[in-house]
């Protein structure tokens, strides 16, 4: 299929364009081809699957405070501590 069309193109693009028109001394019909192609065998192939991200456990010791209720009474006490200048 042939298809003619009107392109305009953004100031950027256009001396980009320009530009590798110059550097390969081709056609503006076989570089627009060449860019089209390009892009969408880009956009069209399979993306790589990724290695999931793994963490490593490590042991941290022994809990400070066994529950979360006595973790948060020793954090209100020693903001009581501190509000009243005690070390």
């Amino acid at each position: 299929m042939n298809l003619r069309t009107t392109l305009t193109f953004d100031p950027d693009n256009a001396a980009r364009l320009k530009r590798l028109l110059k550097e390969r001394d081709a056609s503006f019909k076989k570089v627009v081809n060449d860019l089209i192609r390009h892009a969408l065998d880009d956009i069209e192939k399979p993306k790589k699957k990724r290695k999931p991200f793994r963490t490593k456990a490590v042991d941290l010791g022994p809990m400070l405070y066994p529950s979360i209720k006595e973790a948060l009474q020793a954090m209100d006490d020693e903001y009581d501590r501190k509000k009243l200048g005690l070390p």
